[in-house]
Parts: C-alpha cells; structure tokens; sequence
C-alpha cells in the first residue's frame, strides 16, 4: 500500500536543519540590518529565546513536532505581542526580513511565495497600532 499523504511544509522546507537555518538567518539579518532597527529594538539584547521559540512555533505550523506547545502551551501569538507596538512599519520589516532569510536559505521560490502569503495574513493581523 502507497501512502498518498501529501508532505508536511516542515517535511518540504527539509525539516528541522533547514528551518533552523532560516530562522537563524531572519534573526541575523535583524541585527546586521539598519532597515530591520524597528522590529530589533522589540526583543531583548539576546536573542537566543526569541530565535528558539519563533523556530519553536513554526516547527508546529508547518507540520513538523508541536515543541512551542510542549514547552509553553498554546501560541496565543497576538496576545503576546499586543505588549509591541506593532504598525505597518513593523509588518513590513518582518516580511522583508523573512523574505530574505527564505532567499539565502534557499528556499524554492513558490515555497517562498507560498509561505509568504500566510506569514503576511499573520503580520498584519498582529498590527495593533495606528500608522
């Protein structure tokens, strides 16, 4: 018997090495980039916890084990970050931010899109300041 279950986005991106990377990348590029200060000054001075709970969380989201559950419980990611003030600025550096990580990583550009698109629809609902 076949199994026809179509691969999880973790299993596609290459699983935990390759996410691990791009997460790593996102948050190097956060501190190397004067364009990402806005969303730099957000997280504390190490961002060792932030780099492990967004690859963490993502783990989960796209398919693969749910450790930020394990290890915190349910996401509740607006109510988390509703203590940032976080505008269209700050949406727009994360996205490029991320977009460029998925760049270097090497992820295949219609996974990119793809992936972009919900990381999108996610930014923007956690904006919860006026421009």
């Amino acid at each position: 018997m076949t199994d026809t279950t179509a691969p999880t986005l973790y299993e596609t991106i290459g699983g935990a090495p390759v996410l691990r990377e791009m997460v790593d990348r996102f948050y190097d590029l956060m501190e190397l980039e004067t364009e990402f200060t806005g969303i730099r000054v957000m997280h504390p001075p190490s961002t060792d916890g932030s780099r492990d709970k967004l690859y963490f969380f993502l783990t989960g989201w796209m398919g693969g084990p749910d450790l930020y559950i394990e290890k915190f419980g349910h996401p509740r990611l607006r109510a988390r970050h509703l203590p940032y003030a976080i505008g269209t600025s700050e949406r727009d550096q994360w996205l490029r931010a991320m977009a460029w990580a998925m760049e270097d990583t090497g992820i295949e550009e219609s996974l990119r899109v793809r992936l972009m698109e919900s990381f999108y629809q996610t930014a923007d609902w956690m904006r919860n300041k006026p421009d």
